[in-house]
């Protein structure tokens, strides 16, 4: 037993108590913030560490036998998120004390980050189902309470959809949670993938799946179940953006992951078809929805959509070297989607408006500022020799490997589709000339704003550098999904 996977969950909550116990003192919130924040990236970089060397870790609260105690498990794809989101959020972080306005700061933003953080990391690790369920719901709450945080009338436009579409979501997993337990009458994770192999596909076994393609596809925002995202993601403030960005649709891209290669192996003719599908239409929607826009952070929500259908692809294909493309892809994806929604903030923050049509002139004003975008924007599009590149390289071979042409090819347009919208932001935001009278609320860009974006970009850049060894790491994690041994293994000692 390692009860040191609870960890995880203790510091973000620990943190969350101590910053409203610090309320009045607004330095000591920050330094509590980012203490707490750089313990938990510090305890997911060791455990990354250690479950690489030795293998899937568990442990079961209060003693209690299995399958009755609420397990926590961390194989390589669990460690990895973990490690990718707290990084994520300690960058963020930083972006936060630059950016967020002191009434926000003061009235609960802190407490509800950190919670966010406590649902993203015990959905990680949950080792049944109900309690994914429990995760996803603190998620859904801080998340709430986190885009709502200032009572604008976009913020609670945007969070009521968000809420109401993600509310659907969870009374549809748990009425997929109910069919199985009804059936199964357990909810542990490795139970009940050794009861589903044994028993076999079956119609049931089939309804069931689909319901969790369709909630954990509403979490995740593919097609056709994503039209929330881009109506609420650009309300909220740019550091709260960023965030979500990185993090919550990726959740439910995890639990994609975890339940068709744990829980729904069987009648791969069937349900892989179906996401691969729902892949190559996710990708396409996503990138002409980008191209349709003129608000920056709507084109870079729209990206996010298109860009889950190259994770869904590496599932579609549900080989070792497509899962791994697709875990690659997730690690990129959430480090330069983060950095780019950084970037969409701080051009609002410096021409004071999120529509291209009112800005132009940064490549002569914020030099830095567009070289970071330029990098990140490249990343995305999968140009050599960026993180992007690699990742998408990843999928196209194990696409192409498999006689898998048509998304092959329908990923490599998206790319370049997701190259020219970018270089729509890039004409509009920093080529052009800037407008004649700038607006008056524009705020300052310094050092403090753009370093947290500095930051993810050479991230990336070191990604592509380092592209062997991170696929190496993702082909491990791609063999536990496969067998079984990441969770089933560890939850059975």
């Amino acid at each position: 037993m390692t009860h040191h996977l609870f960890l995880p969950l203790l510091l973000p909550l620990l943190t969350a108590v101590s910053v409203l116990l610090a309320e009045g003192h607004r330095t000591l919130k920050r330094l509590v913030m980012l203490l707490g924040t750089s313990g938990l990236l510090g305890y997911a970089a060791y455990l990354l560490l250690l479950v690489y060397r030795q293998g899937p870790q568990m442990t079961v609260a209060g003693g209690w036998p299995l399958p009755y105690g609420i397990a926590l498990s961390a194989d390589l794809l669990s460690a990895a998120m973990l490690l990718i989101s707290a990084l994520v959020s300690w960058v963020v972080l930083l972006y936060t004390f630059a950016t967020v306005d002191p009434p926000r700061e003061r009235f609960g933003f802190y407490f509800f980050y950190q919670c966010v953080l406590v649902g993203v990391n015990g959905a990680f690790l949950a080792g049944d189902l109900f309690n994914l369920y429990v995760w996803f719901e603190v998620m859904l709450i801080a998340s709430f309470g986190l885009m709502t945080l200032g009572g604008e009338r976009g913020q609670l436009e945007g969070g009521l959809k968000y809420v109401v579409i993600n509310l659907v979501s969870s009374t549809i997993f748990l009425i997929a949670i109910g069919l199985l337990y009804g059936a199964a009458g357990t909810l542990n994770m490795a139970h009940l993938a050794h009861i589903i192999s044994a028993e076999g596909s079956s119609p049931f076994i089939s309804a069931v799946a689909l319901l969790f393609l369709v909630s954990f596809g509403i979490k995740a925002a593919i097609f056709p179940l994503f039209f929330w995202l881009p109506a609420s993601y650009h309300t909220p403030p740019p550091a709260v953006t960023a965030l979500f960005g990185g993090l919550l649709t990726k959740v439910g891209v995890y639990a994609l992951f975890r339940a068709f290669s744990l829980l729904f192996p069987q009648n791969p003719a069937f349900i892989h078809e179906l996401i691969l599908v729902l892949a190559g239409l996710t990708m396409s929607v996503g990138v002409l929805g980008a191209i349709a826009q003129n608000n920056v952070r709507r084109i870079l929500s729209f990206h996010i959509i298109s860009q889950i259908g190259y994770m869904l692809m590496g599932l579609g294909l549900f080989t070792t070297a497509g899962l791994a493309g697709g875990v690659f892809y997730i690690v990129h994806h959430i480090i330069v989607k983060t950095a780019l929604l950084m970037v969409g903030g701080t051009l609002e923050r410096a021409t004071g408006s999120g529509e291209l049509k009112e800005m132009g002139g940064q490549l002569r004003q914020r030099p830095m500022l567009a070289t970071l975008f330029i990098l990140a924007a490249l990343s995305l599009a999968g140009v050599p020799p960026l993180s992007g590149f690699f990742s998408k390289l990843a999928l196209l071979t194990a696409a192409v490997g498999q006689g898998r042409y048509a998304i092959a090819a329908v990923s490599l347009a998206v790319s370049v589709l997701t190259l020219f919208s970018m270089t729509k932001i890039w004409s509009e935001a920093f080529w052009k000339a800037p407008p004649q009278q700038a607006r008056s609320h524009a705020g300052a860009v310094d050092w403090k704003v753009m370093s947290p974006v500095a930051v993810l970009v050479v991230l990336t850049v070191a990604l592509g550098i380092l592209a062997e060894p991170a696929l190496q790491v993702a082909r491990a994690a791609a063999g536990q999904l496969l067998s079984g041994a990441g969770h089933v293994l560890a939850v059975d000692r």
